[in-house]
Formats: C-alpha cells, sequence, structure tokens
C-alpha cells in the first residue's frame, strides 16, 4: 500500500484556513484532518475524539516525557500537541493527513519529518483581513489589534514553508490547494507504486 504524505496548513488568524481545509476534505475523502490533543475544557457542541482529543494535564505532560507528540505548546495555560503515533497510522494506511497548525508547530514537525509537505495562507491584504476579524463581531477592538499583529509576525515566517495560497477569491483559492494535493500524488515516488502493474504492461 501506498504511504501517504503528511501536509502542514499555517496562517494567521483571519485568512480563512478553516474554511479552506474543510471544502478540501469533503471533496476529497483520502485527506483527512489530524485531531489535536488538548488540556482545555470541551466548549458546548465539541465532541471527544471529533475536535479534540479532551485530555487532561497530567496525561499530557506523561506524553510530552514519552516524546509521543510531533509538535505540541502551551497557550494560555492549556496545552495543544499532534500525536505522532496517530500520525504515523494513518500515512501508513495510505491516507494524507493535515496538521493545521502555526509556524512554530512547523519547525518542531520539520525537525521529526522533514519530508512534510507545507503550505502558508494568507489573506489578499492586511485591511481584507482587519475586515473579516471585525466581521466576526465577537472580538472587542483591543483583540482585534492582537490579532493584528500577531497575524504579521505569522505571516513574516512564509518563506520557511513550501507553498503560498492567497485567499482573494474563495474558489480560486480552493483550487490552488486541491492542484497541491493532486499534483502530490502525480510524483514518480507516488505513481512508481500506484502504477506498477500498468507501468510493467507497457514496458513488457
Amino acid at each position: 500500500m501506498k504511504r501517504g504524505s503528511l501536509f502542514i496548513i499555517s496562517a494567521p488568524s483571519g485568512a480563512g484556513k478553516t474554511s479552506l481545509v474543510g471544502k478540501l476534505v469533503e471533496s476529497q475523502p483520502e485527506i483527512q484532518v489530524s485531531v489535536s490533543h488538548t488540556t482545555r475544557p470541551s466548549r458546548p457542541g465539541e465532541e471527544n475524539g471529533v475536535h479534540y482529543h479532551f485530555v487532561s494535564k497530567e496525561d499530557f505532560e506523561v506524553q510530552i516525557g514519552e516524546a509521543n507528540f510531533l509538535e505540541y505548546a502551551e497557550v494560555f495555560g492549556n496545552y495543544y500537541g499532534t500525536s505522532q503515533k496517530v500520525v504515523e497510522e494513518k500515512l501508513t494506511e495510505g491516507v494524507d493527513v493535515i496538521l493545521e497548525i502555526d509556524w512554530q508547530g512547523a519547525e518542531q514537525v520539520r525537525k521529526l519529518m522533514p519530508e512534510a509537505i507545507s503550505v502558508f495562507i494568507v489573506p489578499p491584504s492586511m485591511e481584507e483581513l482587519r475586515n473579516r476579524l471585525t466581521g466576526r463581531g465577537s472580538d472587542a477592538d483591543d483583540v482585534i489589534a492582537r490579532r493584528l499583529s500577531e497575524a504579521q509576525l505569522e505571516m513574516s515566517h512564509y518563506l520557511e514553508f513550501d507553498y503560498l495560497v492567497v485567499n482573494d477569491d474563495f474558489e480560486v483559492a480552493l483550487s490552488q490547494l486541491q492542484a497541491i494535493f493532486s499534483a502530490n500524488r502525480l510524483t514518480i515516488g507516488k505513481q512508481q507504486l500506484a502504477q506498477k502493474e500498468l507501468m510493467s504492461d507497457l514496458l513488457a
């Protein structure tokens, strides 16, 4: 069985990453998003194993000590991390796995799995990013200002990624994202296994 590929997708808050990844996975069932572990409490409507794997802080720290995470971080007193075992199992099954993580998490993953393919998504302008964050209607002005500042820090790391997608027109950005995944499946390394019988017949 062919091995799946590991994809890292990063973006500043408000760039539309979650919506794009959701549509991508919906259109291509052979792609799955990795479900992160977290120590924060579940919110209304969230399901364990679907949105996150909810674990205790003690359990998470034991797993850190056992080097079970591809990447992890502590954010506002709560841990978030990606299980290396779960990702490896999916890749072995031939599934392409997406990690939705920030540039720091991406840096950690590259050290352990340098073959990971990384994509960075950006908005078409700071003005548009501000409009998107304001349009949510859930954050105060100071929170939005902080998010914009954090977004610029995040975007300053775009050169560390393999691909850059500008999410101006959603359908165009989605098409570009799909093209990246499709092109990866057509590399000689992948096709050598997938088309082994065909190529043997053609060259007989």
